[in-house]
């Protein structure tokens, strides 16, 4: 099962979410929490986890998922 991931709007900017992680980062700016998110994603995702990131508007529609697979490597490794 992948690990979740979500950016949601906050009165004063955004917000990245995960159930992995206790405090939520913060940022005023929507672009770069994705790349904060999505950067977090890939770094799972290195490591044999798989992670999805969904961006979630203002008005709390879904603007995009993006999936980052567990790299095949790692899975070797973890197998091994």
């Amino acid at each position: 099962m992948a690990l979740k991931i979500s950016v949601v709007p906050l009165a004063g900017g955004w917000a990245v979410r995960s159930p992995s992680f206790e405090n939520e980062m913060l940022f005023t700016a929507g672009a770069k929490a994705e790349a904060a998110a999505r950067d977090l994603a890939r770094r799972y995702a290195d490591r044999g986890q798989s992670a999805e990131v969904s961006i979630f508007l203002r008005d709390g529609a879904l603007a995009g998922r993006f999936l980052h697979p567990a790299s095949a490597r790692q899975m070797d490794a973890l197998s091994a």
